[in-house]
């Protein structure tokens, strides 16, 4: 039985890791920081199971980390652990810069202090390229443009300095957008996906947003959560880009929610300027024919489905309050 430790359990993708690797036979251990309030709901349905431990710690503090690495030797460790919102990103700099990159950092060296031979993934970022020219692949330059996509950077060439260095075992997965129901709240494809059921069904008058222009490659996160898994099962590590290789714009993204629910976006969507970020990103698209040539993954659901995928989970999520109003 293998064992694995991941840092962001309880975020979209380390719950749908900790699915994948119970599913493998894993025994999963997870970190939690420390909060007054539960923010475990993601993790609810499997936070009795055998095989599955969480323990409190933080990627903003290396003792922890050397702890608890001591204690469990992993086979296997991924380091999901971020303040991941971008616009939020302006307003935090200094936090995010600590958690995103000298987390990575505080991991990466933790690893080496207790002599560990596991294999490291690190969740590196599309945002890293800001507006390279897309497609966008594994030697494209980085150029972000924002407090995360620069901790993102620097996490990623620490996690190469660490593997040429220290002949560590740690492979980055440059992660374009992907979604899904456990997407956090303030994200604007989740965002959209609530407004658009509770427009529908009488809850909300209408929606905010900043700037419609900016085109992403939008995934589904269950699906790229074993891209990280393959990463690791390579015997030379290395760094993907991981996408699905087509782009739209979050006009797109919200013309096909409301389509969906058989409204017109053009009634209800209003924009608002404090939703814009101060440094945009405007195209990013993937190139993954590395993903594709060196761990047979490739992406499964592209937009139009997923945006039905969000938007009916969150239709079934209103039935009960609508039941009971």
């Amino acid at each position: 039985m293998k064992t694995a430790f991941i840092t962001g359990t309880s975020g979209q993708d380390g719950s749908y890791l900790v699915e994948l690797l119970l599913s493998k036979g894993y025994e999963v251990h997870g970190l939690k920081r420390r909060s007054s309030s539960l923010n475990t709901s993601r993790l609810d349905h499997i936070f009795e199971h055998e095989r599955f431990h969480l323990h409190y710690g933080d990627v903003c503090d290396g003792s922890s980390l050397t702890r608890l690495l001591y204690d469990i030797k992993p086979d296997e460790v991924y380091n999901l652990a971020a303040q991941s919102h971008v616009r939020v990103s302006f307003d935090i700099p200094e936090y995010t810069g600590d958690a995103t990159g000298m987390g990575a950092l505080r991991l990466f060296e933790a690893l080496r202090a207790v002599g560990s031979k596991a294999r490291v993934y690190q969740a590196s970022s599309s945002e890293m390229f800001g507006n390279s020219p897309a497609p966008q692949s594994e030697k494209t330059v980085f150029a972000p443009r924002s407090p995360y996509g620069c901790a993102k950077a620097f996490a990623h060439y620490s996690a190469v300095n660490y593997r040429e260095s220290y002949g560590m075992h740690i492979s980055c997965g440059i992660l374009f957008n992907h979604e899904s129901p456990r997407r956090g709240e303030t994200f604007v494809t989740r965002k959209i996906a609530i407004a658009a059921a509770r427009i529908k069904a009488g809850l909300q008058q209408s929606l905010a947003l900043g700037n419609l222009e900016a085109k992403r490659d939008w995934g589904f996160a269950p699906e790229y959560v074993e891209a990280m898994w393959r990463m690791l099962q390579q015997e030379r590590p290395g760094d993907y880009v991981i996408g699905t290789g087509e782009t739209y714009s979050v006009r797109d993204f919200v013309m096909a929610a409301f389509d969906h629910l058989g409204m017109d976006w053009l009634d209800y969507v209003t924009l608002d300027p404090r939703y814009e970020r101060p440094a945009e990103v405007n195209v990013l698209q993937a190139n993954t024919s590395k993903a594709w040539d060196m761990l047979g993954w490739q992406a499964r659901t592209f937009l139009p489905d997923l945006v039905r995928i969000m938007v009916d989970a969150e239709v079934s999520a209103l039935v009960p309050q609508l039941v009971t109003a």
